[in-house]
């Protein structure tokens, strides 16, 4: 019997295709699957068109069987089958895909699902087979023909007896090495994972003989005797849950598929089916989890969708269909439109892709916007586990997805024990507020006890309490929010002065520049400035910042590894009307130089900042109370 070549493709090509295309050998069964999955389809829309009506798809089974002793796994089908002629074309022939032609010569069929489209998953066999036989007769056909070959040095045609219609594929398994395990795929249990991995929702049953246990007839009830059996078993579940219409299904079918997929032991917050035609079709299924999983916030997370080309899992986590704002969300994304490469296990990066991750974005926010206006409770629970998250979003790309994430974030406030909008702060703002007020710090209500807030307090102005490292940067890169400007009320100048009370501020400050100037003075670089002002009623002092970086912004950079130290402008501001300016005014140089020096750190640790050098400080403290 001649060997023929391959006609298309040299020894070279076939070698790079299996060990370089596909980065996962598993994935061999994969694209088996499909194409019986494809030759299947074939056979069935056939017949519909013969009118033969007593042709079922559950009667059209996928099967595989294993021979451990012969190392061999064989996938066979009911489909159209090969005659001789379409052996040679499709395959021996390197990348020509008989399904590519079908799908093409028949576009406008709804009811027809091809899923192989550049004929060389076939080819994935020889990653984990030394031989390959291909067994098949074609619909119609009186006689079979037997395709043989070991790899890229060719292949054989011959007769041969096949009782029924459709092929049979018989891998002989390489031999196990240190670096591969090709046993594994002989293993019942490790070959029905993958059919649940990967091929869950092909439409034919794909079945298997498994071993099963049951108790011996006849034996001792005392003294159990357990044999093994084999039982035909079906693999997969066939009918995808986002494939079925929303009036089939209750909360209950998608929550439990959730927790049965994702390993989930709460229910998630929100569920999304989505079906969309029109310039790309697909099917979606997507969740809003509860709580973020436990490595949400490390760089070990990989984010994305599992992405499925007609029920046939293409990539576990596809991260291009999900911004990294919205990472928490989990599910599926079905299509047929996507243009996959060769391999089906990368994508090209498409204007269909680009259109599928834009849509189900403006969905996601959506719904997160609906659950914050129809759940609120539901919604501050998604918050505290994500909303980090969407503050990143919104800083990131130099504020490039703000407008898309601003209404989708809550802060505690001054004036309420809940957690609030920017939309619902803006709308209760008194009249003449100017600016949307905000502090920083460690907690709600350590924030409440700085200085600075007695005065908004007194003016009946609301303030942001923002706890979060990340808040205050987003905040400076957001800007505004509705034309009203964001201000930290540890700024240097909030504004809220009245016109006799910055001249009379000015007044004393000319009156006792030389006391401001011993206090500058005594504390040399650590501030820019020292000032009086009306900010404070009944503290003494306060620390503001001048420029673009804050206190906090200082504390978060410095928190950073490597990163060098940043100094934001300090200002020591001091209040005229406390009875601590009273003795500053009377005190000698050495005595001004300690105040100064006890007035600054005290407003150090108010800021949550360190002092420079805490024993000094209790020495200094110790000297003045004597």
């Amino acid at each position: 019997m001649e060997k023929k070549q391959f006609q298309a493709e040299s020894k070279r090509l076939l070698d790079l295709m299996i060990h370089s295309i596909y980065t996962h050998k598993e994935i061999f069964l994969r694209e088996l699957i499909s194409n019986a999955s494809d030759a299947t389809d074939k056979l069935y829309y056939h017949a519909m068109q013969e009118g033969k009506t007593g042709i079922l798809r559950d009667q059209l089974p996928i099967t595989l069987t294993v021979d451990r002793d012969a190392r061999t796994l064989t996938v066979s089908d009911h489909g159209c089958g090969m005659t001789a002629e379409e052996m040679e074309s499709n395959l021996g022939t390197i990348a020509h895909s008989g399904s590519l032609q079908f799908k093409q010569e028949n576009d406008k069929q709804e009811d027809i699902d091809i899923i192989g489209q550049f004929g060389v998953g076939f080819y994935a066999a020889f990653m984990v087979a030394s031989k390959v036989e291909v067994v098949s007769r074609a619909d119609g056909a009186e006689t079979a023909n037997r395709w043989i070959s070991d790899g890229a040095d060719g292949y054989t045609i011959e007769p041969c007896e096949k009782e029924t219609v459709g092929t049979d594929i018989t891998l002989t398994l390489m031999e196990d090495s240190e670096n591969d395990q090709y046993s594994e795929f002989l293993d019942e249990y490790r070959l029905q994972g993958l059919v649940k991995k990967y091929s869950d929702y092909i439409r034919y049953p794909i079945q298997m003989e498994m071993t099963r246990s049951r108790q011996k007839e006849g034996c001792d009830p005392e003294k159990p005797e357990w044999e093994e059996y084999k039982e035909l078993t079906t693999l997969n579940s066939m009918i995808p849950l986002w494939k079925k219409s929303k009036s089939e299904l209750k909360d209950e079918d998608y929550n439990n598929f959730y927790k049965q997929k994702y390993f989930d032991f709460e229910d998630p917050l929100r569920h999304i089916h989505m079906s969309t035609e029109g310039a790309v079709t697909y099917n979606a299924l997507l969740y809003i989890p509860s709580h973020a999983p436990m490595d949400y916030y490390t760089k070990n997370y990989e984010k994305g969708l599992a992405l499925y080309s007609n029920g046939v899992m293409i990539m576990e986590k596809c991260a291009d269909l999900l911004p990294d704002y919205f990472s928490f969300v989990r599910g599926l994304v079905d299509t047929a439109d996507l243009s996959l490469n060769i391999s089906r296990e990368l994508l090209q990066h498409d204007r269909h892709l680009k259109l599928i991750a834009s849509g189900l974005e403006k969905k996601i926010k959506n719904e997160l916007a609906n659950m914050m206006k129809n759940d609120r409770e539901a919604y501050v629970k998604f918050f505290q586990a994500f909303g980090l998250q969407l503050k990143y979003g919104a800083y990131v790309d130099y504020g490039m997805h703000k407008e898309l994430l601003e209404d989708l974030l809550l802060y505690h406030t001054s004036a309420s024990e809940d957690m609030v909008s920017l939309a619902e702060y803006t709308e209760r703002m008194p009249e003449g507020q100017k600016y949307i007020y905000y502090a920083c710090g460690e907690t709600k209500a350590k924030i409440e006890l700085l200085p600075q807030m007695e005065l908004l307090k007194e003016k009946g102005y609301e303030v942001l309490c923002l706890t979060d490292d990340i808040d205050e940067f987003c905040m400076k890169m957001m800007h505004a929010y509705k034309e009203k400007e964001f201000k930290s009320i540890a700024d240097g100048d909030l504004d809220l002065e009245s016109d006799e009370e910055k001249e009379e501020i000015k007044q004393l400050t000319e009156e006792y520049k030389t006391v401001l100037d011993g206090v500058k003075n005594a504390l040399g670089d650590k501030v820019t400035g020292v000032q009086l002002t009306s900010r404070l009623k009944s503290h003494p002092c306060c620390l503001s910042a001048k420029g673009m970086v804050s206190l906090e912004m200082e504390k978060v950079l410095n928190q950073q590894p490597g990163q060098e130290k940043v100094h934001a402008e300090r200002v020591l501001e001091l209040n005229a009307e406390h009875p601590i300016f009273d003795k500053l005014k009377t005190a000698d140089a050495d005595k001004l130089a300690k105040y100064a020096q006890v007035l600054y750190a005290q407003a150090q640790l108010i800021e949550g900042l360190q002092i420079d050098d805490p024993v000094a400080y209790a020495n200094t403290v110790c000297e003045l109370m004597l």
